[in-house]
């Protein structure tokens, strides 16, 4: 197999595609934050302080694009915009609160790995 031929099937692969998609920065945070029920933009901007309005409407625009999330908006002056998990987001919602409760539980014994790997370079 080529190169070229590997990296195609790898961008091809479901699972490297969604894993992907939780490894970017700010989408694990917006998962987590909608996984407690909707919330409007203004309240996702206060709970990801870190995240510029900008960044947090691309990863929000994505994960409407892959279906995980549904936004809605309501008329008035100013309209309210609120973003909720679709089902299939609150699916992923739970896969991804098991590698948290994996990690939690897991933490020492990677740190206890990593230090033993860095004291032998």
């Amino acid at each position: 197999m080529t190169r070229e031929a590997y990296l195609n099937a790898v961008a091809a692969c479901p699972g490297h595609q969604i894993l992907d998609r939780l490894g970017d920065k700010w989408v694990s945070l917006v998962l987590k934050e909608l996984g407690g029920g909707p919330r409007r933009s203004g309240e996702l901007n206060r709970a990801l302080p870190g995240a510029s309005r900008k960044m947090l409407t691309q990863t929000l625009r994505g994960l409407e694009r892959d279906g995980l999330v549904v936004r809605t908006t309501t008329g008035g002056a100013p309209s309210k915009v609120e973003y909720r998990l679709t089902p299939l987001g609150a699916s992923l919602h739970g896969v991804m609160l098991e590698v948290v409760g994996w990690a939690e539980n897991h933490i020492a014994e990677v740190d206890a790995a990593r230090s033993a790997y860095d004291g032998n370079c």
